[in-house]
Formats: C-alpha cells, structure tokens, sequence
C-alpha cells in the first residue's frame, strides 16, 4: 500500500504498487469475485479479508495508500477497514458517487487512486474531510504512504521515479525493475524497504491496461526477494466495454 506509480502508455496506461506491511499480512495470491454485475480480480488481505488494489471489468482500478497528508496518530476503533472499503466502492456506479456517498466518518485516513478509464482520480481522507482532486492522465505519477515517508523522503523518491527514466524505455519490465531495485542503499527507505522485519515490503503488484484487458501480474517477495519480471502469479481480465 505504500509506493505506487502510475505510467500512461499509449494503448491504456501501466500501475504498480508495492505493499510496505507486516510479513503476517503478505497476500501471495489473486482472487477473482463477482460483485453484482461485476467481476472484480485483487489480492485479498489474510486479516482483514479487503485488499489494497482491485480492477473491476468495467475498466476500473482502485489502490489505497495508509495515510493522507501526513502521519497520524490512530484513534481505535475504526468504523470500518481500509481495504474492506475498497472494494465497498465497487458498488457504485462510479467515483464520483462513491465519494459523494460512501460514509468516511470514523474511517481511517487514507489515499486512494482511483482511475476509470483514462480519468486518474485522487482521493485523501484525512479524517475530517475527503479532498479531492483529478490528474493528468497523460502524466506519470508516484505516491508514497504518509505513514511511512515524510514530504522531504516521498520528495527523494520522486526524484528517483523523475531520474530512472532518463536512461530508460518507459516500459513494463523497466518499471517492475524500479518497484524491484530503486533508491539508494537504504534498507530504511529504498522502494522495496524492510525495517527491522516489523515492516517490510512483501508484494509487488503490477497492472498493464489495454483497450481489451487488464493483465495482473503479483510478486511475492516472501518467498521469491528478487522475482524475474516472467515470474509470479499473472491473470488476465478482460473488459465488458472494450
């Protein structure tokens, strides 16, 4: 849930995040779950039974981030999880609806991405109030939690996002390698961080988005810490309106 980068490509756009968590709630597998109308497809957290990141076929991701603008102190108990609320979303028609009517009170806060189609949505609750603000989808993006990096360190990571590119193709493989080995020698705050085995990085999530299909591809670094980009759990999800 806490590094996330968006890359528009020129057939949909490529969407990875990795999961920065104790090793208790590493999620190895997908899961494919109809909703209604809809087929959604996500990795499912072991605790909470929610997730971080889900794609529905009516050509919609969502991914969530712990955390607003910055840290916060948590006040126990919650109305409901995070991750069970991503996929609550899935139930409205769209985004917009979901943020005009989902009830946030007594949620913890969060950043969530949300993209419907081309449109790249951010949404922030930080407990008192949900900001809202659309990006450009023709723009590559990176987040990173706020209950894990400070602005100065999601600003370094930024940097590492801008600079990786400047050698390199804009390409699939090429992002999974930076999701996989960027930033500079510190175990504490590099892309895949571990501190002290508390929380670790222990999944990488990685979406491409055609006009036809999501393919889901998920690593898991528990038991795989340095994954080819040909391995992992990959599915396919193909889209009611292409």
């Amino acid at each position: 849930m806490c590094t996330v980068t968006y890359i528009p490509t020129e057939s949909g756009y490529l969407f990875t995040s990795n999961r920065d968590e104790s090793p208790g709630r590493a999620a190895p597998r997908l899961r494919f779950r109809e909703m209604g109308k809809l087929r959604l497809l996500y990795p499912e957290d072991p605790l909470a039974r929610g997730s971080w990141i889900s794609i529905s076929d009516d050509q919609r991701l969502a991914c969530l981030l712990n955390g607003a603008f910055v840290k916060h102190r948590r006040q126990l108990p919650y109305r409901r999880s995070r991750g069970l609320m991503l996929l609550d979303l899935f139930a409205f028609e769209d985004f917009q609806a979901f943020a005009k009517h989902y009830t946030f009170k007594n949620m913890e806060p969060f950043t969530l991405i949300g993209i419907e189609g081309r449109d790249v949505h951010e949404f922030r609750w930080d407990g008192q109030q949900l900001h809202h603000q659309q990006l450009p989808a023709d723009s590559s993006h990176i987040w990173s939690s706020a209950t894990l990096y400070p602005a100065e360190m999601a600003a370094q990571r930024r940097q590492w996002f801008d600079d990786w590119w400047k050698t390199r193709e804009k390409n699939w493989e090429n992002t999974f390698l930076f999701h996989l080995t960027a930033g500079c020698g510190d175990p504490h705050n590099d892309i895949v961080m571990n501190r002290a085995g508390k929380v670790m990085t222990v999944s990488i999530s990685s979406i491409q988005k055609t006009n036809e299909q999501f393919t889901f591809r998920h690593y898991d670094l528990l038991q795989t810490p340095q994954p080819a980009f040909e391995k992992g759990v990959v599915e396919t999800l193909c889209l009611r309106d292409a």
